[in-house]
């Protein structure tokens, strides 16, 4: 078996066997997994190797792209924002972002943002991959463009653009970027190691994305048309992740840097009432916000049924969890964030062997049904 570093609470010790079993059998290469309940860490732990050739090792400190996982940032970033009273989901973009309402879009609100129900999955112009460093260029176009679909009668996952959309909601309200409020207000006071735009600081400490097989990737096998649009307009190439193009610009749907204990230190925020690391930074009102279904049904991008709540996906008969209060969010390749609010439980996997998934994988599932099988049984 392989050698998993960091600290277990000796009732999850079979969690950190799950782990070295995943390195050992060549499913994962490098990942961390870490989890807190009640608000204190229960789980910290990383192994492997940071780098396909296994000449340098996943060490305590070593952060890799997330992809989608970023959006749970984003969204707290969001809710955080309407705790203070300065964002209202139900009021329309335009309110806020002015530009926004052109080509129909005038009574598209906040929430439909939030939860994928914009009908603004992609682009209608063609993008090149650098368009997305250009933040101006990406909402201007986002503000101009007509809905694929109408919005709020279906959700559609918004893969790249719900993080701009939102960003620049966030951006006209507070004059900062969304990176960098994230930073100021969440990342910064809870000391995480997160980062929605990375200084190149940084870049020893980053992992290599390994991309799914091929064949497996998001842009393969049969799709719709908006799916291949998501996939493709831009293309989505993991090794684009290894630029410092890629990694200093803010992305806020795809491009953050963490691991496993920078995501769950954040998102503990949500599953422990709004207090993470002793510190309270949103009322418990203003992270069950999160619960509030915005939309079901089948996901025009995604091709399966979904409850998406206000940035996070909901339990449900599709996606059940052990407790109906909880929250998640997955990204690209496999790395996962569930936030259980009756158990009070924050788990966060992150890796950098990719899987051609969206929604997470067996790898995560085996590692969270782990704790939830000692809590519960």
């Amino acid at each position: 078996m392989s050698e998993v570093h960091g600290t277990v609470d000796p009732r999850f010790e079979r969690v950190r066997e799950t782990l070295a079993q995943s390195l050992a059998s060549g499913q994962d290469l490098g990942a961390s997994f870490a989890a807190t309940l009640n608000g204190e860490p229960i789980i910290d732990i990383w192994g492997g190797w940071a780098v396909a050739g296994r000449t340098r090792p996943w060490e305590r400190d070593s952060i890799v792209n997330v992809y989608s996982t970023t959006k749970t940032m984003t969204a707290l970033t969001a809710l955080w924002l309407a705790d203070r009273g300065e964002l209202r989901f139900e009021e329309t973009v335009a309110h806020y972002w002015p530009e926004f309402a052109a080509a129909g879009k005038a009574k598209v609100t906040v929430a439909q943002l939030m939860s994928h129900a914009a009908g603004l999955s992609g682009f209608h112009e063609p993008m090149q991959p650098a368009d997305l460093y250009d933040w101006d260029l990406v909402t201007s176009r986002l503000a101009a463009q007509a809905p694929f679909w109408e919005p709020g009668t279906a959700p559609g996952y918004h893969a790249v653009t719900q993080g701009y959309l939102v960003g620049e909601v966030v951006r006209r309200i507070t004059g900062q970027s969304l990176g960098r409020v994230f930073a100021e207000h969440l990342a910064g006071p809870l000391e995480a190691d997160f980062h929605i735009g990375l200084d190149a600081g940084h870049d020893h400490r980053v992992a290599d994305l390994v991309p799914p097989p091929q064949g497996a990737s998001i842009s393969d096998g049969p799709q719709s048309a908006l799916a291949k649009n998501m996939a493709t307009n831009p293309p989505i190439n993991p090794l684009e992740t290894r630029t410092r193009a890629w990694r200093a610009a803010e992305i806020p749907a795809a491009g953050g840097h963490g691991n496993a204990r920078s995501v769950a230190a954040v998102q503990t925020l949500v599953a422990n009432g709004g207090v993470a690391g002793g510190t309270r930074l949103l009322s418990e009102a203003g992270v069950r916000r999160a619960l509030e279904l915005q939309i079901e049904g089948h996901d025009q991008v995604l091709n399966m049924p979904v409850r998406y709540g206000l940035g996070y996906g909901l339990a449900g008969p599709t996606r059940p969890m052990p407790n109906p209060n909880t929250v998640f969010w997955g990204g690209y390749g496999g790395s996962l964030v569930v936030c259980d609010m009756d158990l009070k439980l924050c788990m966060s996997y992150v890796m950098n062997k990719m899987a051609g998934t969206t929604v997470g994988d067996m790898r995560a599932g085996m590692l969270m049904a782990g704790v939830w099988g000692a809590l519960l049984s």
